[in-house]
């Protein structure tokens, strides 16, 4: 079993155990249902059924409908707070334009096979790697790549909120360029091989 610490944000008791059975083998799984007590959890201040918390949190999948506040509630505290966890939604939600400004990693839509979700945590660890520059550059290519394949050409020409994704794209590109003259190519083919491909 890894170090890692992945907190599973679910009020589907089904669907919480089925993540549960795929990723206990490999690592530490802490369960909420609601985002009250997700929140609870990342600030260390109390684990559902007196569950012993560990000392950080470092992979979230989290559910965008939850009982008591969507899941952006759950979003915006690691984001305000700089928690060192990465994030990846997992809902029924069709994914829409609003999520170009949700500080998630990834966006997975339900129902997920064991391997997309087995897939979707390495991703996540991957990227807890890179510094923020390329952290912020794999999640606005992955969130381009989710809305050119649920938008149709007319659609994303219309939303000005895709516009400013595409700029900071290229404003990111521009930077990455300079940081990839400072690295090797071992170095760049492991920090970028991941980059659009979600």
């Amino acid at each position: 079993m890894s170090d890692e610490t992945i907190l599973v944000v679910e009020d589907d008791p089904t669907v919480t155990h089925l993540y549960n059975k795929f990723l206990e083998p490999e690592y530490t799984v802490v369960t909420t249902t609601t985002a009250a007590e997700a929140i609870d959890v990342l600030h260390g201040e109390a684990a559902p059924d007196g569950e012993e918390l560990p000392d950080s949190i470092d992979a979230v999948l989290l559910d965008r409908r939850l009982p008591d506040d969507p899941g952006e509630v759950v979003l915006d505290v690691i984001e305000a707070e700089e928690m060192e966890c990465r994030v990846a939604m997992v809902t029924g939600v069709e994914p829409d334009f609003d999520i170009i400004d949700m500080g998630f990693d990834l966006y997975i839509l339900k129902p997920v096979t064991r391997d997309e979700l087995m897939e979707a945590v390495d991703t996540l660890f991957t990227r807890s790697e890179y510094g923020d520059l390329l952290q912020e550059a794999a999640s606005l290519a992955s969130k381009r790549a989710l809305l050119e394949s649920q938008k149709s050409d007319s659609e994303l020409d219309a939303s000005d909120e895709y516009d400013d994704l595409l700029d900071r794209l290229e404003a990111l590109d521009d930077e990455l360029l300079d940081l990839a003259d400072t690295l090797s190519a071992d170095d760049y083919r492991v920090m970028f091989r991941d980059i659009g491909g979600q």
